[in-house]
């Protein structure tokens, strides 16, 4: 699926994205967390790697139970050094001091196995797979 880097589109996409056929038969565990990390992955494209400038993401799923495959694509900015964010908790002292984000990166990595991240010929290439077990 093709959708436009914008919040808009994303959120429009996700729920296409989550009605796919290919996802016929996930459980719904499995279809709870793949909305979170589909949500943090798709929402960093747009706000970081196109900065609200627009462009286009290319979501790919494959559901063989009972792994989840994603691939996802873009031509936006790449990462930092082109590597992932470590996906660190966040730490804090007390409800006070409880950052208003930075947790993105720490969900996708506690609830993706096989993550990869490339850089190729200009595009970002993410990779993961999330397991119903």
């Amino acid at each position: 699926m093709r959708l436009a880097a914008d919040p808009h589109a994303v959120r429009v996409g996700l729920r296409q994205l989550l009605a796919a056929p290919a996802l016929h038969g996930v459980p719904d565990d499995l279809m709870s967390s793949a909305e979170i990390v589909l949500a943090e992955v798709l929402n960093n494209i747009v706000e970081h790697a196109y900065a609200g400038a627009g462009g286009v993401i290319v979501v790919r799923l494959d559901f063989a139970y009972p792994t989840l495959r994603v691939a996802i694509s873009d031509d936006g900015r790449p990462m930092p050094d082109n590597k992932l964010p470590t996906g660190a908790a966040a730490k804090f002292s007390g409800i006070a001091d409880l950052p208003e984000g930075g947790f993105g990166w720490f969900l996708i990595r506690t609830m993706t196995t096989q993550l990869d991240y490339r850089r190729k010929a200009g595009r970002n290439l993410l990779s993961f797979q999330m397991r119903a077990d």
